[in-house]
């Protein structure tokens, strides 16, 4: 178990490197907040008509990733001992329930379901469902103190490392503009994300 906690690390260790690679040579990385500003639903309303298939299935797809990840940062707001991840998390939890509602919005506009279809094929060429197995979120529920931290920061690295995955295709592939700048603001924060948590990671 221990080494696929840290093959995930090591795996989105690369993707965290791929999405913040504008750094220069020799220069240390800028620190990233973990959390964006939130963008208003209301303020920031995607255009009917302005959208395609790659957009909608990022929607539909990441609102549960969402809602799995919220179920993750729940349980590290309530075991993790040290401040710093406490307060990584609640700006997580913030950040997460404005783009789901955001997201949820915009597919209403669109008329499309805000539920991904169950169907598993039909996710094939958008790379599958990204979700963490249950059962290991269960076992984490059941950590606490160091393990708690361990188990919850390498998890919750190759969580996010999902999501920034998901978005950099739809910043690639997608046609709307609102949906394609919070793709693009996902990278940009779950990379920071990232290397906070592997940080985390190596002061334990």
């Amino acid at each position: 178990m221990k080494r696929f906690y840290l093959a995930i690390a090591a795996t989105v260790t690369l993707i965290a490197g791929a999405g913040c690679s504008s750094s220069e040579p020799g220069s240390a990385s800028p620190a990233v907040p973990p959390a964006q500003a939130p963008v208003n639903a209301e303020t920031k309303s995607a255009p009917t008509g302005d959208f395609n298939d790659v957009d909608v299935m990022f929607l539909q797809m990441m609102i549960p990733h969402h809602e799995q990840g919220t179920e993750m940062v729940r349980l590290a707001a309530r075991n993790a001992a040290r401040p710093e991840i406490k307060d990584l998390v609640s700006a997580i939890e913030l950040t997460q329930a404005d783009e789901a509602k955001n997201m949820t919005g915009w597919l209403r506009q669109w008329g499309k379901p805000t539920t991904v279809d169950p169907n598993a094929d039909v996710h094939v060429n958008h790379g599958g469902m990204p979700a963490t197995n249950p059962e290991v979120i269960a076992e984490l529920a059941r950590s606490s103190g160091a393990e708690f931290e361990s188990k919850f920061l390498n998890l919750f690295t190759g969580h996010q490392g999902a999501a920034v995955e998901m978005a950099q295709r739809a910043v690639r592939e997608g046609a709307s503009r609102p949906v394609k700048e919070l793709a693009d603001r996902i990278v940009k924060s779950r990379s920071g994300q990232i290397q906070q948590m592997l940080t985390l990671l190596g002061q334990q």
